[in-house]
């Protein structure tokens, strides 16, 4: 009876669509703002470089991914991996891309603690996302006394994945403040091209609250197909 429609399948399609909106969004508002080339002329690379150097951090190396918006930093080897659309280009949505991924950067350098919980969770969101369904599934197909507590161990792995989502908002959140501060104090952007820059990034944080909220509703709906069947039934 789980695997065939059931109303709650709304709540996957509410989450689809704030993805795709909030995927949309980000896209439309950088290539809106790409157009707008710094006063600096400095592209993403050279943007990245002044502020790792002026917050002291010196062996993190930049590196060039292929891709589109694919920009990230690894802490496991202290690489800021910059995308074609950031690396060489000298736009404010490019030189905003690059100071939010120093801004991770700056937070590993710093200890910043949600940036270290959350390393430490993945390997656990890994583990319950993988194992949650599997989990459920034999538990809602088993008929004794034992169900519904395997249903209840395959949600709190579902749930693992969940926490990841809402752990990384404060880290994306605050490195965003950090890129706008550096930005503003090391004069690579003025305040006009900010304004630009800080609707980029807002527009990108956006993607990780629609994902944190997708991934809610689909412990909500694992919660109510599951949640309430009673042992004996």
């Amino acid at each position: 009876m789980y695997l065939y429609w059931d109303p709650t399948y709304i709540l996957v399609i509410i989450g689809a669509i704030i993805c795709m909106l909030a995927s949309a969004g980000v896209k439309s508002t950088f290539n809106k703002y790409s157009r707008y080339r710094s006063m600096s002329g400095m592209t993403g690379a050279q943007a990245a470089e002044r502020i790792l150097r002026a917050a002291g951090i010196m062996d993190v190396q930049i590196r060039h991914v292929s891709g589109s918006l694919t920009d990230h930093y690894n802490p496991s080897n202290k690489t800021l991996n910059l995308s074609d659309i950031v690396c060489n280009s000298n736009s404010v949505a490019a030189v905003g891309v690059a100071a939010h991924e120093c801004g991770h950067a700056i937070q590993h350098a710093r200890g910043y603690v949600p940036l270290r919980l959350r390393s430490a969770f993945v390997p656990v969101a890994n583990f319950g996302s993988a194992l949650a369904w599997p989990v459920i599934l034999i538990g809602a197909f088993m008929n004794n006394s034992m169900s519904m507590t395997i249903i209840n161990i395959g949600i709190i792995l579902f749930s693992f994945a969940v926490l990841f989502q809402l752990i990384t908002l404060p880290v994306e959140f605050d490195a965003s403040r950090r890129a706008m501060m550096m930005l503003r104090e090391q004069g690579i952007l003025g305040e006009q091209e900010l304004s630009k820059t800080g609707k980029v990034l807002r527009a990108a944080a956006l993607t990780y609250v629609a994902s944190a909220a997708a991934a809610i509703l689909q412990l909500l709906r694992v919660i109510l197909l599951f949640g309430g069947r009673r042992n004996d039934d």
